[in-house]
């Protein structure tokens, strides 16, 4: 039975996207309007109650951390709309964007309201040029109706949205390397302190929220009838939207309530496995997410649930592999594409990601050494505590989970 919802995705194929007079027919920039009206504080407040956790990977509270900027002192601030969705199997994003694009700038413009930014910047990744026209119409259409430029709605409230576009590199979804790249500036991440809701793009307090978070914004406040707090329970409140690939019948992206198992997703949903072949694995999150066997199936898909089962929700993407791929296969896979991402920056991500893929390729021609297999989850364990930013922090998620959830796999000699 599908379990799917339209909460976040209520407006797809409900107006012309096209055509801000369209999206006003269907109540477009109401909420806005709403808004204006609300303290900024009762805003982050109202997202806060709705425990909605941020959409683009870390789940950090929402409206904690638009309660933190606008905390900030600054006669100027900067909001950033992380759009650089490379995480690989991630695509939700790319719907919004694509089927409700007003939604989404209306989304950043309360959020500018809210934490007192002036300005915002939509990153775009470089595989999505196809939907830049999309948003540049959006933007102009909503400066030449008063929503985007100064005085908003007679409010003395002053914000312009920038569409930049990335150049295809992974680690440009990490928040410090992405500021870097908006200012022209190779696209890597720098330490912190300073953190970026202190001292961001352009050296001023900034929040970069996911298209996804932005997106609800709208929706919760106008759900006078707490639709969104009656999907799921306890910190894993309201609705996710998912984007399911891999060996599946009917992958696609999916708006489910928390609390919907994985089989329902990938059978339900998805419609099953193709074949009706049986699952080796399933990665969630992404590349950089932690994989697990089929014994997971029966697993709420919640903030603590998966947690307690070994993963997390991450970026919302969920990856099956069937047993046509072996797990020493499929790590060797996002190895590859590791190491080919890292941006060499820093020692422990650029050496660690290469040494690593050099023993999984051992294993593979069955010449690793059960020295190779120490060294290789030494690295594994290392890279997580001294790299410098996400990139090298997660890339041995997959193989660290695979050490749990598949041991046979690193017996020299023995399953691949």
């Amino acid at each position: 039975m599908s379990t799917e919802l339209h909460f976040i995705t209520r407006n797809f194929k409900k107006y012309d996207t096209a055509s801000i007079g369209s999206y006003m027919s269907i109540g477009g920039f109401d909420a806005l309007r709403r808004a204006v009206t609300m303290d900024g504080e009762e805003i982050a407040q109202t997202i806060a109650a709705a425990k909605v956790k941020g959409r683009g990977g870390a789940a950090y509270d929402m409206g904690r951390k638009w309660s933190q900027a606008r905390a900030v002192p600054g006669e100027k601030k900067v909001i950033i709309c992380n759009a650089d969705e490379g995480e690989p199997c991630t695509f939700k994003d790319r719907e919004l964007i694509s089927q409700d694009p007003f939604n989404l700038i209306e989304g950043m413009i309360i959020a500018g309201y809210t934490i007192k930014a002036q300005d915002g910047y939509i990153y775009l990744r470089e595989e999505y040029s196809h939907l830049r026209p999309i948003l540049q119409k959006a933007i102009q259409q909503a400066k030449n109706y008063g929503f985007l430029g100064t005085n908003i709605l007679g409010k003395g409230f002053d914000f312009n949205i920038h569409l930049y576009s990335g150049a295809g590199a992974y680690v440009c979804g990490e928040g410090t390397a992405l500021i870097r790249s908006i200012e022209g500036k190779a696209g890597r991440p720098r330490m912190k302190p300073p953190f970026i809701k202190q001292s961001g793009l352009f050296a001023l307090p900034t929040c970069v929220n996911n298209v996804e978070s932005l997106s609800i914004v709208p929706h919760l406040l106008l759900d006078d009838q707490k639709e969104y707090l009656s999907y799921g329970s306890g910190e894993s409140i309201g609705t996710k939207m998912i984007s399911v690939g891999g060996n599946v019948k009917h992958p696609g992206v999916f708006e489910i309530p928390f609390g919907t198992t994985i089989r329902e997703i990938i059978y339900s949903l998805a419609g099953g496995i193709q074949e009706d072949r049986n699952i080796r694995l399933i990665q969630f999150g992404g590349a950089s997410g932690k994989i697990a066997g089929p014994s997971i199936l029966d697993t709420p898909y919640t903030y603590d649930d998966l947690k307690a089962a070994g993963v997390t929700v991450g970026s919302g993407a969920i990856l099956v592999v069937d047993e046509r791929t072996s797990v020493l296969d499929f790590l060797r896979i996002t190895q590859a594409f590791f190491s080919h991402e890292s941006c060499g920056q820093c020692t422990p991500c650029r050496e660690g990601n290469l040494h690593i893929r050099l023993f999984l390729d051992k294993m593979s021609k069955g010449t690793a050494t059960p020295v190779d297999i120490e060294s290789m989850k030494r690295i594994a364990r290392i890279m997580p505590m001294s790299s410098l930013c996400g990139l090298g922090e997660s890339a041995q998620n997959a193989l660290l989970s695979a050490l749990k959830v598949f041991p046979e796999t690193f017996e020299v000699g023995g399953a691949k």
